[in-house]
């Protein structure tokens, strides 16, 4: 090995596929375990991971024994997949691993190919896939859970190391993947358009560069005289590496919540521009979802669910792009190579963000709500998908405590933040400067809602009694915007172009006297 050549183990690991599995989907799975053997290569080892068949006719091997790797099939409507192991303690070496496959998983698979991919591959425009293309997304999963049983961890921050752009670049992806690891939440490639004919086989995530690096480290044998000496050199490498090569990166988005680059289920270096990609793929999918959902023997459950999908998946395009207002990301550095752990996320980047809400929430996504669809699935009985998205994501960004957020990043990071004057200032433009027309004002209710829920956040911040809250700049801007409001509503009361508006517009008017003199009511 210290010459350079590739040692075969004298024990590799090998994982059998449970005789329980269904036959057409035991290669798949063995190629999601055997696909980790290029990784081990660049670690020195030689066949050091092998996926088999279980050897059915072999009564000298028991699925009780102890000694036996497998992925255990679980008939059962969860929808998951894990990847365990048994290891000594003393050396790190894995002893044992029972994968657990939930045959559900495959549901779960198929919502989100469809919900990602099928703007781009007519394969995912099914009810039902073919087993060539489910034994592909099989493959993806094996692989993940077989990366956890290798004794990697979820690395959610790798993807945003891709810049958004190249996931749209053929050449890019065939290099590189859309994300350096199989071990983040990035799925498939949700940015990619119709127009940049990438093919099938881009669309998913695979084994990558941060993963080769992670087996590199973990396993890759040095000839230390100790163990502590052995962890010197190898954490060495890091910073080394990192800078040569920043698709490396770890970022551990399980304990370290807040950082917008550590985010589940996202893409690329940017929410925004990711976002919005995945948003124009949403708008195509949609109307076509009665065509593609179609079972003649079913009573149109594959239209809901799918439909309840695409609300899903539009409200984690919304989540990804919230992180970065307020955001502060997380970065860890040796001692040797000095730098800040936390930084702010920029206030271009924020405003950014604020754009992008008013871009593809608060101007109202009437997309969503298409009559062809949402006819056969949804019964009105309250706030619309969209209304309700809408009132949520107000009353999140006017929350006191998101507030607070703001106003701590202010005293932290000094002009690098996003003060809450500029905040509230971008906020007022998309929820009022309608009153300013000189012409007769019309409010349809989505926009009536929102300006009832904004003034509601206000209204609710300034009945505080906590000096958490009112003791703080929060309150003075909360005070001065409310004032700000009084005085424009009033002028607008005039100039309401329906009964409903005008109504509405007086309805305002009483409640922002009463926020600002409760007891004068």
């Amino acid at each position: 090995m210290e010459k350079g050549e590739l040692v075969e183990p004298a024990k590799p690991i090998v994982i059998y596929i449970d005789p329980a599995t269904p036959k057409q989907w035991r290669p798949f799975l063995i190629a999601g375990i055997n696909d980790w053997q290029k990784s081990f290569e660049k670690a020195g080892f030689k066949n050091a991971i092998i996926g088999k068949e279980w050897p059915e006719n072999d009564t000298t091997m028991s699925m009780e024994d102890a000694r036996f790797s497998f992925v255990n099939y679980l008939p059962s409507e969860v929808a998951n997949a894990y990847g365990p192991n048994v290891h000594d303690p003393r050396s790190g070496e894995i002893i044992q691993t029972h994968i657990g496959w939930y045959h559900n998983v495959m549901e779960l698979l198929h919502n989100w190919y469809m919900i990602q991919a099928a703007a781009v591959d007519p394969a995912a425009r099914k009810a039902k896939f073919d087993d060539k293309l489910m034994g592909e997304l099989i493959r993806f999963v094996s692989s993940h859970e077989v990366g956890h049983t290798m004794g990697l961890r979820h690395n959610f921050g790798n993807s945003s190391r891709t810049p958004v752009e190249k996931l749209r670049d053929k050449e890019y992806l065939k290099k590189h993947g859309h994300t350096a690891s199989i071990m983040d939440y990035a799925r498939f490639n949700y940015v990619a358009q119709p127009e940049d004919n990438i093919p099938q086989e881009l669309l998913f995530p695979r084994i990558g560069e941060y993963d080769d690096w992670a087996i590199e480290w973990g396993y890759k044998f040095i000839n230390a005289p100790n163990a502590e000496e052995d962890s010197k050199i190898v954490n060495s490498w890091i910073d080394k590496r990192l800078k040569e090569n920043p698709r490396l990166l770890f970022g551990d988005g399980e304990t370290i919540k807040f950082d917008p680059q550590c985010q589940t289920e996202d893409l690329g270096d940017n929410a925004m521009k990711a976002s919005s990609y995945g948003i124009k793929n949403l708008q195509r999918i949609l109307p076509n979802l009665p065509e593609w959902t179609f079972e003649a023997d079913k009573l149109g459950q594959g239209l809901t669910n799918m439909y309840g999908q695409v609300k899903n998946q539009y409200t984690r395009y919304l989540m990804h792009v919230l992180k970065n207002i307020g955001g502060v990301t997380y970065t860890v550095h040796s001692e040797a190579s000095g730098g800040p752990v936390y930084e702010v996320v920029s206030k271009e980047k924020q405003v950014e963000a604020l754009d992008f809400f008013n871009k593809e929430l608060f101007t109202t996504p009437f997309w969503l709500l298409d009559k062809k669809v949402l006819n056969k699935v949804v019964l009105p009985e309250g706030p619309d998908a969209v209304d309700d998205l809408q009132i949520k994501m107000i009353n999140t960004l006017l929350d006191k405590d998101f507030l607070l957020k703001l106003l701590a990043n202010q005293s932290q990071f000094g002009k690098d933040a996003l003060s809450l004057e500029a905040y509230f200032k971008t906020l007022h433009g998309y929820f009022w400067n309608s009153l300013s027309s000189d012409k007769k004002i019309q409010l349809d209710i989505y926009q009536r809602n929102m300006q009832k829920a904004y003034l509601g956040s206000l209204t609710d911040f300034q009945l505080l009694r906590d000096g958490k809250y009112t003791e703080t700049d929060a309150a003075t801007f909360i005070k001065a915007e409310l004032l700000l409001l009084q005085k424009e509503v009033e002028e607008a009361k005039s100039k309401g172009g329906d009964l409903i508006t005008t109504a509405h517009l007086v309805d305002m008017a009483n409640r922002i006297k009463t926020a600002l003199d409760p007891k004068g009511v």
